[in-house]
């Protein structure tokens, strides 16, 4: 049902998208947080969203083995259980009332092969057997901020343990003029992953508006060309940028450690309405 709901770490809303029968966004202090369509999965209403569903579809055939740092209603986890019949997945998220929301509320139960560790990300990612994972998918978010301890190059690391030596690290992030933070978090996942490519909208990759940037990164080669094709042929017309001009783009950042304090961006107020 539509409507306000507590949770641990706060209230969350859930709002019937009036165009989809079956559509619903997840929504938290008046920021949207995830859309599912309930009877159609591959239904993605997010920019970044079917962007990182781009990268995704171009991984081998065959069903895989997910790991997904932040829950909120799932979206990534029915798109790949969807698309990839036979896949598992580990949804790691803090917010154990969201997860009972969620189940109850937008039928999470439908998923088949799913777990839910209620843990933070770091103690979360802790407890996953090493090489284990084809696809670590870290979206987590406190409102609009990424939490910087998921963002280190410690927490890197980490991830990089649980991905088997071809496996897929994709990261949602988000940022606004300057690209300050895009810059040092690519710049982190460099020290970590010798293959990495930035996808975004052109004006978020100006910083020109405030959005979402998807990395992706791999001990494994990458199939930029494909990524290319991929990303300026979609819905997002977005751009793909890695080898020197991603070097260019991190120009000397530098990468964020444990304990560091680092200012992370907060999306102008008009973002959101």
């Amino acid at each position: 049902m539509p409507g306000l709901y507590p949770v641990t770490f706060g209230e969350i809303e859930l709002l019937r998208d009036l165009d989809r029968q079956d559509g619903w966004m997840l929504s938290k202090d008046g920021v949207p947080q995830s859309y599912v369509d309930l009877q159609d999965p591959t239904y993605l209403e997010f920019e970044y969203v079917r962007l990182m569903a781009d990268v995704i579809d171009l991984l081998p055939e065959g069903p895989l083995t997910c790991v997904h740092v932040g829950g909120g209603a799932c979206t990534i986890p029915r798109y790949v259980a969807a698309t990839r019949s036979g896949s598992r997945h580990i949804v790691i998220e803090p917010d154990g009332l969201l997860v009972d929301l969620v189940r109850e509320q937008l039928d999470l139960r439908s998923v088949p092969r799913l777990k839910v560790m209620v843990q933070d990300g770091r103690e979360g990612i802790a407890r996953v057997w090493d090489s284990s994972a084809d696809l670590v998918v870290l979206d987590a978010f406190a409102g609009a901020t990424m939490p910087i301890e998921l963002a280190t190059a410690e927490y890197m690391s980490d991830l990089a343990r649980v991905l088997q030596p071809s496996g897929l690290l994709l990261v949602n992030l988000a940022d606004g003029k300057g690209l300050t933070f895009a810059r040092r978090l690519a710049a982190t996942v460099l020290g970590t992953y010798r293959h990495v490519a930035l996808l975004a909208e052109p004006g978020v990759l100006r910083g020109r508006r405030f959005g979402n940037l998807i990395v992706a990164a791999s001990r494994a080669e990458l199939p930029v060309d494909l990524l290319t094709r991929r990303a300026a042929g979609g819905l997002t017309q977005a751009r793909c940028v890695y080898g020197e001009a991603l070097t260019r783009f991190v120009a000397g950042a530098s990468p964020i450690r444990d304990g560091e304090p680092v200012l992370t961006p907060v999306p102008p107020p008009a973002v959101f309405g």
